[in-house]
């Protein structure tokens, strides 16, 4: 079985990709930033590798414009592909680059900046399927059909290859790093970045992370063969392809040191983190790396260690649902039912014990119809902005101390 398997991607390879990079209106080099917040929460040196800032807003180009030149090279002019976003973007540009032409199948879900992005960079979008797996299989019917060549987003030697410059570049930024760590989907990013590191210095640990939603590596590395998921539910879109390839899966299995799994919950505070501390709009394939940095499941404790920030295309629509979700879960914003007698100055009166708290309403609805409610009883469903956890409980004890029944419902959709 072995024999058949297909060879992990060589050093040579991604040095070979380098040299076609070498190209700043495709890729630049981008930075990295020492975190000193995050580095005194996990008790480490922190810093950041700032590969949301590439053109495209991610790393998907540089796997993308290898496999394009040479195709074109080769007299190739016409790519199709299938993304949730990122890879989208990256296909349309390094083809647009490199004078052909393109067509991306893109879950009807996709973020609407991802979908505008791709559009903008040239190519035609086609928005099909309900998750990426039913996306994939129509590009690949579509590429079948025509002359067009399939540009896979992980399974395909020359994108790994590209992928691999960055692992290369990250060495170069920090030859002393202990641990790295990188965001998995299909794989490819991880695959082209331990095949680098690893060239460097084996003693550098390459830990990967995924999404609990998408989570497909620790069973396929169990099993010894790809597992493909049916459905994927992560707001890390970026990193939800619900399964590895073989190539990856292989080169997971000799390079990575160890795989982490990570929360939605975790990855949006992530999120929240980032953009309070380092003032970086990553989105939530971006973030997992921190998120996995700050978790229980990773011990960086005493290391030098670089987490990837591996896109920054956040859509404004999911900003504000994971901004939701982590203000909800810091209790900084609160929703509380209080119980009152349906009279005139109820709800001002409620009003004032909230502002006497310093604690500010964010919105008040009254509802008079429900069958647990007496005669003459309203609820009263306040969103109220709170400083945190302490403050919210002191607001909540001044209204039950003023002798109104209240329920916290913030968890409540």
């Amino acid at each position: 079985m072995n024999e058949t398997r297909p060879s992990p991607v060589q050093y040579s390879d991604i040095e070979r990709a380098r040299e076609r990079l070498e190209n700043d209106r495709v890729v630049k080099r981008t930075p990295i930033e020492r975190s000193t917040s995050l580095g005194e929460l996990v008790g480490a040196d922190v810093y950041l590798k700032m590969e949301h800032l590439q053109w495209t807003g991610s790393f998907k180009t540089r796997g993308a414009y290898n496999k394009i030149r040479q195709d074109t090279d080769r007299g190739i002019d016409e790519f199709v592909a299938a993304s949730a976003g990122n890879h989208a973007q990256g296909v349309a540009l390094a083809a647009t680059e490199c004078g052909a032409d393109s067509t991306v199948a893109m879950p009807e879900n996709a973020p609407q900046t991802k979908i505008d992005a791709t559009r903008d960079y040239g190519a035609d979008v086609e928005l099909v399927g309900e998750d990426f797996q039913e996306t994939m299989a129509y590009a690949q019917s579509l590429a079948e059909g025509s002359d067009a060549e399939f540009v896979h987003a992980y399974d395909d030697r020359d994108i790994v290859a590209g992928q691999g410059t960055l692992g290369a570049e990250m060495y170069r930024d920090l030859p002393e790093m202990d641990t790295v760590v990188v965001p998995i989907g299909g794989g490819g990013l991880i695959s082209g970045i331990a095949t680098a590191i690893k060239h460097h210095d084996p003693e550098i640990r390459v830990v990967g992370v995924q999404a609990a939603g998408a989570e497909t590596v620790h069973e396929s590395l169990d099993k010894g063969v790809p597992v493909t998921l049916d459905d994927t539910n992560t707001i890390a879109d970026g990193i939800a392809t619900g399964g590895i390839s073989e190539l990856t899966l292989r080169t997971i299995e000799e390079h990575v040191d160890e795989v982490v799994t990570v929360s939605d919950g975790e990855i949006a505070e992530a999120i929240l983190l980032l953009l309070e501390r380092a003032k970086q709009v990553v989105e939530g394939a971006g973030a997992a790396s921190v998120a996995a940095v700050l978790s229980d499941d990773l011990d960086v404790e005493g290391e030098i260690v670089m987490p990837l920030l591996c896109g920054g295309n956040l859509d404004m629509t999911m900003l504000q649902t994971v901004l939701v979700h982590a203000l909800t879960g810091r209790r900084q914003t609160l929703r509380l039912r209080v119980r009152i007698r349906d009279r005139p100055g109820e709800m001002a009166r409620l009003s004032r014990l909230i502002a006497d708290r310093d604690a500010n309403i964010h919105d008040v609805r009254h509802v008079r119809a429900v069958d647990a409610l007496d005669v003459g009883e309203a609820h009263l469903l306040f969103r109220i902005e709170t400083k945190g956890a302490e403050h919210a409980a002191a607001v909540v004890d001044t209204i039950e101390d003023a002798g109104y029944a209240v329920d916290d419902v913030s968890e409540e959709r």
